[in-house]
């Protein structure tokens, strides 16, 4: 969360710092581009989620390995105004995570793949309703500020799978509730709008399913398991 807010922070700067550079009366491309109330488009992107826990006891941390997953949705966008539009981003998100555990929490010293490492793959059918907040366009670039709240469904949750960590399968939650804020860039190119930007998310509801035995080494010390990452998108209207 942290680095998210530094990182709106500076690209603010940068903007303010660099707003001169673009003043310079330049081809302005699809200069109407924004006058209809409502346009849709596509993304393309990538993201990189973790898992954040809070325990019951403070004994042994889980280890979060991650890595690069892919987005891809569609865009619906309601222009309020000039400077504020609300966007509809349906779209698939899909990440792979691995749980390791410390040996320690299982009364042994080495450790074993199969006991002690825990695969999530999840696939997110994504739903997030964003207010967009943009500058004032200069020339053929306009940056924006995104927040907004998400919910998303977990194809690969296991929610309701009798099979629990004893027979090595960790299970999460279907629903997951999000918040989001974020930034980006509209660029104006000649027959369409380009738009990067960088978003973090933030689940705000548990996503752990307790295992079968209350005793569990694996589930019975989490109090709240909860995903945060970031959303990189590549924006095309």
């Amino acid at each position: 969360m942290r680095s998210i807010i530094l990182l709106i922070s500076v690209f603010l700067f940068s903007v303010q710092g660099h707003a001169q550079l673009f003043t310079k009366k330049k081809v302005i491309n699809n200069e109407n581009f924004d006058k209809p109330q409502l346009s849709w488009g596509y993304y393309l992107g990538m993201n990189n989620y973790d898992y954040n826990f809070d325990y019951i006891s403070d004994t042994y941390d889980i280890q979060t390995e991650k890595s690069f997953g892919f987005n891809v949705g569609l865009i619906g966008n309601f222009r309020i105004s000039d400077f504020f539009d609300i966007r509809f981003e349906p779209g698939l998100v899909m990440s792979n995570r691995n749980l390791v555990f410390n040996p320690a929490q299982f009364g042994e010293a080495e450790f074993n793949q199969n006991l002690h490492l825990r695969e999530i793959k999840s696939t997110y059918i994504h739903f997030p309703i964003l207010l967009k907040i943009s500058s004032k366009r200069v020339n053929n670039f306009k940056p924006f500020l995104l927040a907004g709240i998400s919910t998303a469904l977990n194809l690969s949750s296991k929610e309701n799978n009798v099979d629990d960590n004893s027979l090595g399968q960790f299970r999460t939650k279907k629903n997951v509730f999000f918040y989001e804020l974020g930034f980006g860039i509209d660029l104006y190119l000649e027959w369409f709008k380009f738009s990067p930007s960088i978003r973090g998310v933030f689940a705000f509801s548990d996503e752990h399913v307790d295992d079968n035995d209350p005793l569990s080494p694996w589930t019975s010390n989490i109090d709240f398991m909860k995903t945060s990452g970031i959303l990189i998108n590549f924006t095309f209207q």
